[in-house]
């Protein structure tokens, strides 16, 4: 479904450049529901905005269900926005308007791809569990099922990718849960792909994969280990790390990139020079030895 290589994205302000992405590489496989994490100015919201046809990659390869969205033209770019990917994001101000009711708000993109399908946005609003909220206006809804609605309309068009950006990141701990299942059985039901941008270990811990994110590539990737989801998430509450739950990969590139976990550097005493060696099974890294070390 997402196949990125040597991603590149810069920013340009005058006459400073910011380098946001630093050829990334990630693939995601159709149907798949995975999350990515990583600190502020990571990458990763960057990352999403070029996956949604927000913002323009600067080089490198992206392909989102056969769009190329680094060749991809402005026309086209609007078909790609209102057919293949659903947004949803934080701040409900961007998804939601308000002097509209919870069914009409998810109507509007059907609207404005043409065709509006009253009995699928019945449907979907169903599914988000507000079957009996669905003419009340927005001012009427919990912050909680505001993020429902947003939910409901990022699905309205059938998108094949849905992203979303920090969703449970304004509603507390039982609402996060509740939306996180509603993620999973729209992922089951429809096969629809979702990636989840979060810094929330715990909201990454109930699905099967996550990527990490580190100065604009990607770093490690965690598999699940526990199948049970729901139960990692709790895990993680009680103080447990995401490496409890999920078996933690460092990403290889294609040229034999990657990034070794900062910890693991500081705990070598390894600063911008290492020492590699093979024995036959094992890849070894060392800090380098010092002159004097060597001729001792």
């Amino acid at each position: 479904m997402i196949q990125c290589e040597g991603l590149v994205k810069i920013f340009k302000a005058q006459d400073i450049e910011v380098v946001a992405l630093q050829g990334l590489n990630l693939n995601v496989e159709q149907g798949e529901m995975m999350a990515i994490i990583g600190n502020s100015g990571s990458g990763k919201s960057t990352l999403l905005n070029i996956l949604g046809g927000l913002d323009r990659p600067s080089a490198g390869q992206v392909n989102v269900g056969g769009w190329d969205l680094l060749k991809i033209k402005d026309e086209q770019l609007v078909e790609y926005k209102r057919k293949t990917v659903g947004f949803v994001w934080q701040n409900n101000a961007r998804n939601l308007l308000p002097y509209l009711t919870a069914l009409e708000n998810v109507e509007m993109p059907m609207m404005l791809g043409g065709k509006v399908d009253r009995a699928y946005a019945k449907q979907l609003l169903e599914w988000v569990g507000l079957k009996d909220r669905m003419n009340n206006k927005l001012q009427q809804l919990s912050g909680g099922e505001q993020q429902r609605v947003a939910i409901a309309i990022g699905l309205s068009n059938r998108p094949k990718l849905l992203l979303a950006d920090e969703p449970t990141g304004s509603v507390d701990t039982q609402t996060s849960d509740q939306i996180m299942g509603i993620f999973r059985r729209v992922n089951k039901e429809i096969g629809i792909t979702i990636v989840i941008v979060t810094h929330d270990l715990t909201l990454a811990s109930k699905v099967d994969r996550v990527v990490a994110i580190r100065d604009g590539l990607t770093s490690t990737e965690f598999l699940k280990r526990n199948p049970n989801l729901d139960a990692a998430g709790e895990a993680i509450r009680q103080g447990g790390g995401l490496q409890d739950v999920h078996e933690a990969y460092v990403v290889v590139d294609r040229v034999g990139r990657l990034q070794v976990p900062k910890e693991y550097l500081e705990a070598a005493r390894i600063g911008g020079r290492a020492t590699m060696e093979f024995d036959g099974e094992k890849i070894v890294i060392t800090a380098p030895k010092s002159l004097e070390e060597e001729k001792n």
